[in-house]
């Protein structure tokens, strides 16, 4: 059986090699076998942007932050997701929970 980052890496370059389907498949299973793989939610929402699935995207960049709540780059992840689905005020939102943390501000 495949580790999550086994699965991560295979899903890199199945991405790399044009078929995004796939890579999506490998980060499904990589993320059945640990919910909290942080990395791999995070490609879920860069390739589910990708396809125009918004709701999923959105949902993988809601997911990368619940898990890593102190690390300002997942929010400013969100905030690029949400930007990407057409969503700014929310953008915005994730920018400034992004800003703050950076600048010790919460």
């Amino acid at each position: 059986m495949s580790t999550p980052d086994q699965l991560y890496d295979q899903a890199i370059d199945l991405r790399d090699g044009g078929d995004k389907p796939a890579a999506i498949a490998k980060l499904e299973e990589a993320i059945a076998i640990n919910p909290e793989f942080a990395i791999g939610h995070g490609m879920l929402a860069k390739l589910y942007v990708d396809l125009s699935e918004s709701e999923k995207a959105i949902f993988h960049a809601k997911k990368v932050v619940e898990i890593e709540p102190d690390d300002t780059f997942s929010y400013t992840a969100l905030s690029v997701i949400y930007q990407r689905c057409g969503k700014i005020p929310e953008a915005e939102h994730a920018k400034a929970i992004a800003f703050n943390k950076e600048h010790g501000l919460e």
